[in-house]
């Protein structure tokens, strides 16, 4: 990754180039025949796009420097996976694979600094979501939650985002009537992500089988890098039946593939 380390420090943006599809296109064809020269202007090409999406973290990471660095680490891997088949645009399908790398470093990195106090009241939060959702059938808010345990919302906030891999990844944070749900469903495997990604595009006709939610749980959690909590909330039902909905639809995804 060294060879394409950009430094963004003072960058004007205006300098960065700026490739149309037709030149996108050109540069795909020419990288599969071995070219290494186009995989070069692909990547510096694509420069902006990173940035521009780096920028949306602004207020998440002190070091903007690092942060484009895992952007482009991002953005070589969207390089290296994409195929023209897809017919989509590039940045459609390079966008979520340069914001998971991002989310991933800032999550890795952050563990280091989170407290005890936080931990703890991580803790007191799935506990207590637990049993409101057992009593409601639906998540409980930010702002009960932070009533409840007599903390700030932001208190809250702070909590259940610098604790996400902290927390054993099979530590049950839902369950009712036998329906556990674990951190292990919050967290996305890397391969399994491109994978997704790769036959969701390869298989856009397949999406037409999908349920209305299903296809809008998808975008969410695919796309627009959300977590099934944040989902959940989003949409006004429980994490569990988010989890239910991302499985029927990958296993419908993979059925049209015949890969049961």
């Amino acid at each position: 990754m060294s060879r394409y380390k950009v430094v963004i420090s003072g960058m004007n943006t205006n300098d960065l180039t700026v490739l149309n599809n037709t030149q996108m296109k050109e540069l795909f064809l020419r990288m599969q025949k071995g070219d290494q020269n186009a995989k070069e202007e692909l990547i510096n090409g694509n420069l902006k796009l990173v940035l521009s999406i780096v920028q949306r973290f602004a207020n998440r990471c002190e070091n903007m420097d690092d942060l484009f660095q895992v952007g482009c680490i991002g953005l070589v891997k969207s390089i290296d996976h994409f195929d023209l088949k897809h017919e989509v645009r590039f940045s459609t399908y390079a966008v979520p694979m340069i914001m998971g790398e991002i989310k991933r470093y800032l999550r890795d990195n952050q563990v280091l600094r989170v407290s005890r106090h936080l931990k703890d009241l991580a803790y007191k939060c799935f506990r207590l979501k637990e049993e409101y959702v057992h009593q409601h059938q639906k998540e409980p808010s930010i702002t009960w939650l932070a009533e409840q345990l007599e903390v700030r919302e932001k208190d809250i906030v702070d909590a259940l985002d610098s604790t996400q891999n902290v927390l054993s990844i099979f530590e049950p944070v839902y369950n009712s009537d036998g329906d556990e749900l674990y951190l292990l469903d919050q967290i996305r495997d890397e391969k399994d992500e491109i994978d997704l990604l790769n036959n969701v595009l390869s298989l856009r006709s397949s999406l037409k089988q999908l349920k209305e939610k299903e296809l809008e749980i998808l975008d969410k959690r695919y796309y627009q890098d959300m977590t099934q909590t944040e989902i959940a909330n989003e949409l006004g039902i429980s994490q569990a039946q988010v989890s239910r909905l991302e499985k029927s639809a990958i296993s419908t995804l993979r059925k049209e593939m015949g890969e049961l």
